[in-house]
């Protein structure tokens, strides 16, 4: 065990907790090192600096701060941070985020599509945070078929929508060889409606229900031609992304290689899935710091909190950045993200 392990284990004493939340918040804002004069008088600091320069050497030999290059100042570490987050922010009250969030999803939910939802609280969290704003769909698997709608958009092309109880809406074209009878397009919609409301989608029972022998040659070559509108929808969950601009401003060029990695990493969204699922499995904030993710996203952090009905959780409401963020802001903003959202969830589709 390192010198540092075994000195992290030692709690800090009141002082030194002062001193790091100090650290944390002054880097936070201003992005550069922080030494021992800026923090003497500071926020009810009234200690000589000989007392905290002492106190930051004795923080850093812990692993808490680390002395970059020449620098007479000391940034947080991912511990230092960790120990923020984990003791000294449960403490104090969270800042308000300035907006929101369930008005910002507008009055008007019930004739807005599910993503077209999710894209906007994307936006909106970005804007709160100036970090990345991702939020995650409900998977198609958990869901049930609500209405269906066959529609003839022209002799010969057909389009089924299909409404899930989770407000997803997914479209389907299929082109045929012959004008397609508008009595036959009519009937499936009333056939289908009446056979698969509430079944869970691409179920196998969906196929068996669309199976009936006393139907004409012509209404069931319809449905199997129309059929994969239904058994073959993807089990995944729809990425709706935000505030890429934001995270590369000149305020954040000294992280620019986190956030490109972080950029590079999100162009495979299975990957960041993958972490979210994390924030799927319970109540609690889910909040990873740099070393803490997968190799891919090292270097930046999550923040995140999962939304949906009491019985289960749908998706998740995430903020993804630097290390170097405004936690405080960041899990306010999930919160309150997640609360406006499952409300959402509930009013127009529960």
């Amino acid at each position: 065990m390192s010198t540092a392990d075994a000195d992290a284990r030692t709690p800090l004493t009141p002082r030194q907790e002062d001193i790091l939340r100090a650290v944390v918040r002054s880097h936070v804002e201003s992005g550069q090192p922080v030494g021992s004069k800026h923090i003497a008088g500071s926020g009810g600091l009234d200690w000589a600096s000989s007392t905290i320069r002492n106190e930051l050497h004795r923080l850093e030999e812990m692993g808490y701060l680390n002395h970059p290059h020449t620098s007479a100042g000391r940034v947080p570490t991912e511990r230092g941070y960790r120990y923020y987050v984990d003791e000294l922010l449960p403490r104090e009250p969270l800042p308000s985020t300035g907006t929101d969030l369930q008005r910002t999803l507008g009055a008007d939910v019930a004739h807005v599509e599910v993503d077209q939802t999710l894209r906007r609280l994307a936006d909106a969290i970005s804007e709160v945070t100036d970090l990345l704003g991702v939020v995650t769909g409900p998977p198609v698997a958990s869901a049930t078929v609500r209405h269906v709608e066959v529609l003839l958009l022209q002799p010969q092309i057909v389009t089924v929508v299909v409404i899930t109880s989770t407000g997803d809406v997914t479209k389907r074209l299929f082109a045929f060889d012959r004008p397609v009878d508008p009595g036959v397009a009519e009937w499936a919609a009333a056939f289908l409606n009446e056979r698969v409301q509430g079944l869970a989608v691409g179920a196998r029972s969906l196929a068996s229900r669309l199976t009936d022998p006393s139907l004409g040659p012509m209404e069931r070559a319809f449905l199997e031609a129309i059929m994969p509108a239904l058994t073959e929808m993807q089990e995944d969950r729809a990425v709706y992304m935000s505030g890429q601009a934001r995270v590369l401003t000149d305020a954040r060029r000294g992280e620019i290689a986190e956030i490109d990695g972080l950029m590079r990493a999100l162009e495979e969204r299975y990957a960041l899935l993958a972490v979210l699922r994390g924030a799927l499995d319970g109540s609690r904030t889910y909040l990873r710091i740099g070393s803490e993710l997968p190799t891919d996203l090292s270097g930046v952090s999550i923040v995140a909190a999962g939304y949906g009905p009491p019985r289960g959780n749908l998706g998740a409401v995430s903020l993804i950045g630097p290390v170097r963020m405004d936690y405080a802001l960041a899990i306010a903003t999930v919160r309150e993200a997640s609360r406006a959202l499952s409300a959402y969830v509930e009013d127009v589709y529960g």
